[in-house]
């Protein structure tokens, strides 16, 4: 039951949870400009797919990524449970490489979920374990992450490669939007596996996948090798990585949604068909399309056999100055550094007002702007790929023009090289 208890102020209301009470402050607050859709809206869309959203993050402790300035502005990832929460709320310790650990937040009913919502996550970010066993993941995740200039077409031709290799190694993949351009294949597993094991398993699923869809698909890791192709994302089972869950709202103008669909479903669909207002009218017709996923939890010994016959994948040529670093391939050059999107847009315009003529020998994919994960949020990177210029025309590496640095003032926190 959801319901208002103290309806009097603009400033905050009370809702009424299950058995709890939840304030929602600013619940007028404008979150989806474009949308129209406030705070509350957003509230109680999540209580209304809560069965569903609770089947992808519940249980699991979670990265609360707060817009505090709404959509248009970087979210900050914060690890750590805030102080001050309310009794009801649960966390877990989780432990990471690097020698620090997090006591994280874990959501196990309605009324946390509208809790951390009010708290400006807009979207859900669950890592892939339950709170009862923090080092053995209960889910892997294939990440099909479309490089510029891939339509959903080539998108859909490998989801139903990757739901091939997942059968043919005893596994049920259970599909969705990312709620971006790509899609998510979500696959239970039991949990008797590390981190390290699930890794391999989903790079393995990757390799297969290229090799049955050479051109359509890449598993290669360095984005400037991948040309236009759908990368099968096996690092989001890294041990720090969490990725959108099921019904997640995502931070885009039309207020778009991470959706499970069914395999027939998924050649006709769109991502941009799955917002708030139709995933609210879906869902209250047809409930959770995934509500069989744990229910069908599987075996990684099929794919850590195959990881075994593969061997180790290629990795590329170091550097020779003795750094251990890899020498890239492909003819990169880096634009700019910047701490947010549009700052990073206009640095490559600028770039590109000064090589006219380089500009039109460039593929979509040969230009590259990467969300940068920093100690506490995005930043971007933006390098080109001259591989399409002829080696004549190829302008050098010159001064950034933009050169911001994510880790001033926080040297422990910057990654070692």
């Amino acid at each position: 039951m959801v319901g208002n208890v103290s309806p009097k102020s603009s400033t905050a209301e009370l809702l009424e949870i299950g058995e709890r009470e939840v304030r929602i402050s600013s619940p007028e607050k404008v979150v989806f400009p474009e949308a129209g859709l406030t705070k509350l809206d957003l509230v109680r869309y999540y209580l209304a797919v809560a069965d569903g959203a609770l089947r992808g993050a519940g249980g699991r402790p979670m990265v609360l990524k707060r817009f505090v300035k709404g959509i248009d502005e970087e979210a900050f990832f914060q690890k750590r449970a805030p102080e001050k929460r309310p009794e009801w709320i649960e966390t877990a310790t989780l432990h990471y490489a690097s020698g620090n650990s997090a006591e994280e937040v874990v959501i196990r009913d309605a009324a946390a979920l509208a809790w951390v919502v009010n708290l400006g996550c807009i979207d859900l970010n669950p890592h892939p374990v339950r709170a009862e066993d923090l080092d053995h993941p209960d889910e892997l995740r294939v990440d099909l992450d479309p490089m510029p200039g891939v339509d959903w077409a080539q998108i859909v031709d490998v989801a139903m490669i990757a739901r091939e290799v997942l059968a043919d190694h005893g596994l049920v993949g259970w599909p969705k939007t990312s709620g971006s351009r790509g899609m998510h294949i979500s696959v239970r597993i039991e949990p008797r596996w590390d981190y390290h094991d699930v890794r391999l398993a989903a790079e393995t699923i990757a390799r297969e996948v290229e090799l049955r869809a050479p051109g359509l698909a890449s598993a290669r890791w360095w984005k400037e090798e991948r040309g236009e192709s759908v990368f099968v994302d096996f690092n989001q089972n890294a041990k720090d990585r969490t990725v959108a869950s099921a019904y997640s709202v995502r931070a885009l103008p039309d207020a778009r949604v991470s959706t499970p669909l069914t395999w027939n479903e998924v050649r006709d669909s769109r991502p941009e068909r799955f917002t708030v207002s139709t995933v609210l009218e879906r869902f209250a017709e047809l409930g959770d399309v995934a509500a069989g996923i744990d229910d069908a939890a599987g075996s990684l010994d099929a794919l850590l056999r195959r990881a075994e016959e593969l061997g180790p994948a290629e990795k590329p040529p170091p550097r020779g100055d003795g750094s251990g670093r890899r020498a890239s391939t492909m003819p990169l050059i880096e634009i700019a550094r910047t701490k947010t999107k549009p700052e990073a847009l206009d640095a490559l315009e600028r770039w590109k007002s000064k090589h006219p003529e380089v500009v039109p020998l460039l593929e979509p994919a040969d230009v590259m702007v990467d969300g940068m994960r920093g100690s506490s949020s995005l930043w971007y990177r933006i390098r080109v790929n001259l591989q399409h210029v002829p080696e004549a025309q190829r302008p050098q590496q010159a001064p950034l023009e933009a050169d911001y640095d994510p880790w001033a003032g926080r040297s422990d926190d910057r990654p070692s090289k």
